[in-house]
């Protein structure tokens, strides 16, 4: 394996000096999207390390939600925003574990694409919303669902979005304030476009714009909307192949950019104007995790096909920063390694290391500066269970959720240790939140909030 041979010291210093990371804050207690604020998965408080459901140790409340989903739980306040796609007796099977199989889901059922508000202190279910029903445009994967995306809030209104079925808003009350057809969202494989496997890529909510990033089979295209009312701001085309992950958003000399995964088009956006800001490509050609942004870098990760890369750009890239052979950094580029980088699971920044887990449960931490690696290790032991659920961190610990539904907290820091592993017993696709305090889980028929009941 390629590694860089910068000295991790040296480069820790010389950042920590320019730049001390705090995660960014979107409100005191509030989840507002997909892994948080600007997708970093830190959250607030001191969630449990240990719970039990069969004796209701640490188990706060536990609701039920009808449907199949993957999109994660979101929290603003005493509100809580969770989708669903509920069939009206089509097969909600769920194929978990690693394989690779890529026909999709024979499935023309009628769906009704959900939203549900609960409140965040009890798990009362407040209101729920019907936002389409129809027979899904698009068929998905053994293992995906018809609610991928993870909805959004800044809590004037909640953002969700059903790829196909739709973008839409909602006020914090349940009224409905627009809706969107942005056409039919084929995100498939491009080897192979029967092989149609569902939508995934969440919006964010910043500065009054919902920004989206549809990377599909035809014309790709981030697009930003107008919050309150809608209304298109700008569209720019990108030549991509469909990709799974989501936009999140950056700051740099006084301009919010939004940075977006891609295979053939790694790159970013001016998020007032939608011109773009840098681009590079290359890696794996079936991306899906989420760029993460620390300590000047954003941190960009895909592994599908022949490569696997770990990125670190520069927050002050500009055009075209693209490697040559053989190559491990660029203008733009601070770091590269090329074999060690995640398929499904956003990477997290917690200090100075960065964690990057694999979907067979290799988790890997880099120094986040320099690149160079710490160590290597499984927590979940054999890898017989998938790991498709990005990472959370809070008070000094990382909870890493295998698909089987076992919950593995490891102790943030330059060693590796597992401190404990509990149970959700049921499977467990989504990401979770944490706010406040307590720790939020999707799991396959549920919402579960985990936190203190001593």
């Amino acid at each position: 394996m390629m590694r860089t041979k910068q000295n991790g010291a040296i480069g820790r210093a010389l950042a920590l000096s320019i730049l001390v990371v705090t995660a960014p804050a979107a409100g005191e207690g509030n989840w507002p999207g997909f892994r948080g604020a600007r997708a970093s998965g830190h959250g607030t408080g001191e969630p449990p390390i240990t719970w039990n459901l069969e004796s209701g140790e640490n188990v706060r409340w536990k609701t039920a939600i009808p449907g199949l989903a993957h999109s994660s739980p979101i929290v603003w306040g005493d509100r809580l925003f969770v989708t669903t796609a509920v069939s009206e007796g089509g097969d909600d099977e769920l194929k978990v574990g690693l394989y690779g199989d890529v026909k999709p889901v024979e499935d023309d059922s009628v769906h009704s694409f959900r939203i549900y508000a609960l409140d965040a202190g009890s798990g009362e279910i407040l209101w729920e919303r019907e936002a389409h029903r129809g027979v899904p445009k698009v068929k998905r994967h053994t293992k995906s669902t018809h609610a991928n995306p993870t909805p959004a809030t800044d809590g004037q209104r909640v953002i969700a979005f059903f790829g196909s079925e739709g973008l839409y808003a909602w006020d914090m009350d349940g009224e409905p304030l627009w809706s969107k057809d942005l056409g039919v969202l084929d995100a498939g494989f491009y080897v192979a476009k029967a092989a149609q496997w569902g939508f995934s890529s969440s919006p964010i909510l910043v500065d009054g714009k919902v920004v989206v990033q549809c990377d599909v089979q035809g014309q790709s295209f981030v697009a930003a909307f107008d919050a309150a009312t809608g209304e298109e701001l700008w569209r720019t085309e990108r030549d991509e192949v469909p990709t799974f992950g989501s936009p999140t958003v950056y700051e740099h000399a006084g301009r919010k950019i939004v940075a977006v995964n891609g295979w053939r088009h790694i790159g970013a956006y001016d998020l007032a104007t939608g011109a773009e800001v840098w681009r590079f490509r290359g890696g794996g050609d079936i991306p899906t995790p989420t760029p993460v942004v620390a300590h000047g870098y954003i941190y960009i990760t895909n592994a599908h096909g022949n490569l696997a890369p770990i990125c670190a750009v520069r927050t002050d890239a500009r055009g075209a920063i693209d490697l040559a052979d053989g190559q491990r950094s660029s203008d733009g580029i601070a770091w590269c390694h090329f074999r060690d980088g995640a398929y499904m699971q956003t990477p997290i920044v917690v200090g100075d290391v960065l964690y990057v887990c694999r979907d067979n449960g290799v988790l890997g931490a880099y120094d986040a500066i320099s690149g160079e690696e710490i160590y290597r290790e499984r927590p979940g032991g054999g890898g017989t269970s998938g790991f498709t659920a990005s990472a959370v961190a809070a008070n000094g610990h990382l909870y890493y959720s295998n698909e089987t539904g076992d919950v593995f907290v490891v102790k943030a820091g330059r060693e590796f240790e597992l401190v404990t592993t509990n149970a959700m017993d049921e499977i467990v696709m989504a990401t979770p939140a944490i706010a406040d305090g307590v720790i939020y889980f999707r799991t396959r028929g549920h919402v579960v909030a985990i936190g203190d009941t001593s």
